[in-house]
Order: structure tokens, then C-alpha cells, then sequence
């Protein structure tokens, strides 16, 4: 586990990551954790005494990083609402206690959709082909669903699409011009 102390910082314009609040990684610390690391990955620990886990480290380029501070290279951890609630901070400029590990467990999977898969082999033929990280983004959007009936709905457009060979993203963009 890796210690340190940092602040809470806010993007100004900076496309896609615009007012995103998120904290620099120390390429030391990064280091310590995955040596020679240059892309993302996953940790788990504290914000001060907020747990965390299942968050990525973000690699940071050039032209975010501060070169005078020696953090080009280094890493960065986009903070959200519910990370600053859990701290009980959310102003740029608030110190923070980060204590890190790398985090090797495995991303969980929605129990109802790998169920509804094994009824579906053209589905979970392609899916199975698929990268972790894009079966991931299955997962994930069929478990932020509010209620039963969404999940349900989720569920049933993600096998659709991926008996139809199709991605993610392929298989949002289809539903979305259907409807």
C-alpha cells in the first residue's frame, strides 16, 4: 500500500475532461505500485477515510501534467460526486490523504445477464470474444439501471445486439436510431 498527501484539483476546458475534479498520482508512487507502468489500471483504498475500489488511474499526457513539478508520465484519478460526498470534500485546493493498492479483483458481472447468455449461444460466442474492458461496458450499463423493468430491457437489447455481432457501442447507436 502507498501513502501520500494531495489536493483536489479542476480541469478548466480541457475537451471531454472539462470541471472534471480529480487528483495527481505521483509517478513515485505509481511506481511502487505497477513499476514501469504506462497505462491505465485499476486500484483500490482510501481518500482520506473513504474506501475506493474498482477506480482507474488515468495516465497523464504533456499537456496535462506539470513538467516543473516532475509529474510528467505520472497519473491521475478523476474524483466523482459520490467520492467527494464520501469525503465530505469538493473544493479545488482541499488537501487529501491517499492511501493505494493495485486492484486485481475481479470487475463483478450482472448475475442476471451472464444467466440470460448461457440461454443465447450466438450472443455468448461474441461476447465471449470480446475484451474484458468491452464486456465490461455490457455489465455496467445493464446494473446502473434504475429499476427492474430497465434492467429487463437492458438485458434483452444487449443480447439482441450481441447475437447480431455487435459492440457497445454498435449495439446503443443501433437501439437509439430504432427509437
Amino acid at each position: 500500500m502507498s501513502s501520500f498527501t494531495t489536493i483536489l484539483q479542476k480541469f478548466g476546458e480541457k475537451g471531454d475532461k472539462t470541471r472534471w475534479t480529480y487528483i495527481e498520482i505521483p509517478i513515485a508512487v505509481t511506481n511502487e505500485l505497477k513499476p514501469g507502468q504506462k497505462t491505465s489500471f485499476r486500484v483500490k483504498g482510501t481518500l482520506d477515510n473513504y474506501p475506493i475500489k474498482l477506480v482507474a488511474l488515468l495516465p497523464m499526457g504533456r499537456s496535462i501534467s506539470r513538467i516543473t513539478d516532475g509529474l510528467n508520465g505520472g497519473f491521475m484519478m478523476p474524483i466523482n460526486s459520490v467520492m467527494r460526498r464520501g469525503m465530505g470534500k469538493n473544493e479545488e485546493g482541499e488537501s487529501i490523504r491517499v492511501s493505494l493498492d493495485v486492484d486485481n479483483d475481479p470487475l463483478p458481472q450482472s448475475a442476471d445477464f451472464i444467466a440470460c447468455l448461457d440461454d443465447d449461444p450466438d450472443a455468448k460466442r461474441h461476447y465471449d470474444s470480446l475484451a474484458k474492458g468491452h464486456q465490461n461496458y455490457f455489465n455496467n450499463w445493464i446494473e446502473e439501471a434504475k429499476t427492474p423493468e430497465t434492467k429487463a430491457n437492458r438485458i434483452a437489447k444487449a443480447l439482441r445486439g450481441l447475437s447480431m455481432g455487435m459492440g457497445y457501442s454498435e449495439m446503443i447507436r443501433y437501439f437509439k436510431k430504432q427509437s
